[in-house]
C-alpha cells in the first residue's frame, strides 16, 4: 500500500524532532523528493534506518574487528562525538590506552595532523599524562603529534573542546573529564556533536567514573582492562609471560542499538586490534587478598618442640609472655 502524503510528512516531522534531540544535522534528514523512489506498482518507498540517514562506509573508523564494527553499524563515526566510559577511577589507564589505540588508527589516515587532548587539572593530576616515550613504541604516535591543553575549570575545557572541534587543523579532539558534572548535559554534548559533524572530525569524550547519562553522542563504549594473554612464540604460549595490552569493550549505545561485549588486544608492532580467541591463556597477577598462594609447609619445624612444664611450675618474670603482663596505669 502506498504511503499517503500526510503519513510521509508526519514520519519526517517526527524524524526532525528526534534529530533536534540527538543533535543530528537537519539537512541529513530532509524528506526525499516524492518521485525519487517509486516501485513498479507506482507506490512510494521510504527507507528508514532507525531514524538515521544511511552513511557511506568511508564515514566510519573501522576497528578491524568484524563483529564490533558490525554491531556499531560500520564502526566508529568519523564525524561525530563518541563516548568512551570508564566506570571506576582505576579504569583510567585502560580508557586512555584504548583512546590512544583509536588515535593510532585515525593517524594512519591523517598522518600530517596533530591530535588535541583536553582535560581539567583535576583529571590530569588524578590519571596523569600519557608517557611520551611509549607513544611511538606502542601506538606509532610521535610525541609532537599529541598536544595537551590543561584547563583550570570544566567550563574552560568545554569551551576549548567546542572551539577545537570546529577546526580541521586537528585529526581528532579528545576531551577527558571525571565524574558526572552538571555542565556536561545534553545541550553541551549536542554542540560538540554538531561541531564534529561540521568539521568532519571525530571527537572522543573520555569519562572517568561517570554515569551513563543522556548525551548527543551516537556511540558509547564502556572500556575496562582485560587480563593479558601469554606471549605467543613459535612453540606456543610462553608460560608466565605477559602479552599485548587487552581491553574489555562493552557497547552501551550505538546506531544499531545492538549490545555486545568484546575482548580486544592491541598489537604494538602492527598497530592494530585483534580479538581475543577462546583458547587464549589469560595471565592475571596474584591477588593481594585471599588465601596465601604459597605451598603448605611440610613436617620440618624451625624450632624443636619444648617439653610441657611440670605441674605447679611458675615461670619467672623474664619467661612470662609480655601480653600477659599487666598494663601500667598513668
Amino acid at each position: 500500500m502506498a504511503m499517503s502524503a500526510v503519513a510521509r510528512e508526519t514520519v519526517f516531522a517526527l524524524r526532525r524532532q528526534i534529530a533536534k534531540i540527538e543533535g543530528t544535522l537537519p539537512e541529513r534528514l530532509e524528506a526525499p523528493a516524492r518521485n525519487t523512489s517509486v516501485d513498479a506498482a507506482g507506490s512510494d518507498i521510504t527507507v528508514l534506518r532507525r531514524g538515521l540517514a544511511v552513511a557511506s562506509p568511508d564515514a566510519f573508523l573501522h576497528t578491524g574487528i568484524e563483529g564490533l564494527d558490525a554491531a556499531l553499524g560500520g564502526g566508529l563515526p568519523k564525524a561525530a562525538l563518541s563516548e568512551i566510559h570508564g566506570l571506576e577511577t582505576r579504569d583510567a589507564g585502560a580508557v586512555a590506552g584504548f583512546a590512544l589505540s583509536l588515535t593510532s588508527l585515525i593517524l594512519k589516515e591523517k598522518q600530517d595532523l596533530p591530535v588535541l587532548w583536553i582535560g581539567t587539572a583535576e583529571i590530569f593530576h588524578e590519571a596523569g599524562f600519557p608517557y611520551a616515550s611509549g607513544l611511538h613504541a606502542l601506538f606509532g604516535i610521535e610525541p609532537e603529534q599529541l598536544l595537551f591543553s590543561e584547563a583550570p575549570k570544566l567550563l574552560d575545557a568545554l569551551w576549548i573542546a567546542e572551539e577545537a572541534a570546529r577546526m580541521t587543523a586537528f585529526a581528532a579532539v579528545i576531551l577527558e573529564l571525571r565524574g558526572s558534572p552538571r555542565l556536561l548535559d545534553l545541550t553541551a554534548t549536542r554542540r560538540l556533536h554538531a561541531r564534529a559533524q561540521s568539521a568532519g572530525r571525530p571527537v572522543l569524550l573520555l569519562r572517568q567514573a561517570g554515569e551513563a547519562e543522556p548525551t548527543a553522542a551516537p556511540v558509547r563504549l564502556i572500556v575496562s582492562a582485560a587480563p593479558a594473554a601469554a606471549r605467543r612464540t613459535v612453540a606456543g604460549p610462553l608460560d608466565g609471560s605477559i602479552g599485548s595490552p587487552a581491553f574489555t569493550v562493552d557497547i552501551g549505545k550505538s546506531r544499531t542499538a545492538l549490545p555486545g561485549q568484546f575482548t580486544l588486544e592491541w598489537n604494538p608492532d602492527e598497530h592494530a586490534f585483534a580479538e581475543r580467541t577462546e583458547n587464549s591463556v589469560a595471565v592475571v597477577p596474584v591477588p593481594l587478598r585471599g588465601a596465601d598462594p604459597a605451598p603448605a609447609s611440610g613436617a620440618v619445624l624451625a624450632f624443636p618442640a619444648l617439653a610441657a612444664p611440670a605441674t605447679g611450675h611458675q615461670p619467672s618474670r623474664q619467661q612470662r609472655p609480655a601480653h600477659r603482663s599487666p598494663r601500667r596505669a598513668g
